[in-house]
């Protein structure tokens, strides 16, 4: 399931970047497409993952690891909705599909942690927090519809609740632990450095999200508790692995470029905030330069334990070595494309398309011409 998605949502990123370059499918729908039918399912199949050993319990049940589907189908509907093809009831469908499902893993969430084998590691409060704040996000979707004269300012607040709050908060707390895992090296502050800025980013999420209601003082308060978090975090990874470490690998460069590209859109956000940037194209420009370089970044080091679980073996590594290969260049490509598109400029689009094409021809070259050792095994 794990392997169907990272590989389902990479098709459709790629899918909808090129449809946009050629101006085949509306922004609005295109970024929709993108958060509702490959990165929200990612995110609740990488969670039904990772609980579990936060956790230290058992294998989630089969109606856990199959409801990211179900978010597929709703999500469907959601894109459906913004190209036209279907009215304003396949929107309020996707939400009576996706809440009662985020509602269901934030209880499947608390129970884990109350039955964990001893205290459970303080990451997966960070996963709660997001899904709250997803609920809360889908939950103002019917209010927008029936309440249409603040209908911008709950769009506003949707959005950075969905972005900040759900994909944001799960990124944070992941790349706490992924990283060190990737770099085999344990980060023992981790756990103290989650537990004490989960208030803060809260309330940076609470702030931005009340600064599109209430005015952009709000959304300049909440932008910098957020850069406080994620400048913490980044200061802590240089001093504990240094850069050269961070960079030769492929996995941890685009998960160290995912942060630097969070911290970049934050800067924008103020700079749109104060009216300084235009913030049309704010979604495609934190798709390319911060979930792109996570998610290909996480990939790396995820699909081969996937594809090969169990102990480590040569297959394995075999397969992370051909996957994590180019990381770096890739990252660079998310990030300058981030970059150009929060300027305005289409050519982010081609820049942002050409790294992750080139990420799907590694993938496929990992899965489909394995190298004779791990036809062997």
């Amino acid at each position: 399931m794990l392997i169907y998605l990272g590989c389902s949502a990479l098709a459709v990123v790629l899918s909808t970047f090129a449809l946009l370059i050629f101006g085949e499918l509306p922004l609005l729908a295109g970024a929709h497409l993108v958060l509702a039918v490959a990165i929200l399912p990612l995110i609740f199949g990488a969670i039904a993952h990772f609980v579990p050993v936060l956790t230290r319990s058992g294998q989630p049940h089969r109606v856990v690891l199959l409801l990211p589907l179900l978010l597929q189908a709703s999500g469907l509907l959601v894109f459906l909705h913004f190209d036209g093809r279907l009215g304003p009831g396949a929107l309020l469908a996707a939400v009576y599909i996706s809440l009662p499902v985020c509602l269901v893993f934030i209880g499947w969430l608390m129970a884990r942690a109350r039955h964990a084998l001893g205290k459970p590691h303080p990451g997966w409060r960070w996963y709660l927090a997001a899904l709250v704040f997803l609920a809360l996000g889908l939950a103002l979707v019917p209010v927008m519809q029936f309440w249409p004269e603040v209908r911008q300012e709950l769009r506003g607040l949707h959005l950075h609740l969905n972005l900040l709050g759900f994909i944001g908060l799960t990124a944070i707390g992941t790349l706490q632990v992924l990283l060190p895992t990737v770099l085999g090296g344990p980060d023992p502050e981790a756990a103290l450095r989650l537990r004490q800025d989960l208030p803060l980013a809260v309330a940076g999420v609470l702030l931005v999200g009340s600064g599109a209601v209430f005015g952009w003082p709000l959304a300049l308060l909440g932008a910098g508790a957020l850069i406080v978090v994620l400048g913490r975090l980044w200061l802590s990874w240089l001093h504990r692995y240094g850069l050269r470490a961070m960079v030769s690998d492929g996995a941890s460069a685009s998960l160290l470029a995912a942060v630097c590209g969070f911290l970049l859109l934050l800067v924008f956000g103020i700079a749109h905030a104060i009216g300084v940037m235009d913030g049309h194209a704010a979604v495609a420009a934190f798709i390319a330069a911060f979930l792109l370089p996570l998610v290909t970044g996480a990939l790396s080091q995820l699909m081969p334990v996937w594809r090969h679980p169990g102990r480590r073996t040569l297959a394995r590594d075999r397969m992370r070595a051909v996957l994590v290969k180019g990381g770096a260049i890739r990252a660079l490509l998310f990030v300058s494309g981030g970059g150009l598109l929060a300027f305005g400029q289409s050519s982010g689009y081609w820049l942002t398309a050409t790294g992750l094409l080139i990420f799907l021809v590694v993938l496929v070259r990992a899965f489909c011409f394995p190298g004779p050792e791990q036809k062997q095994l």
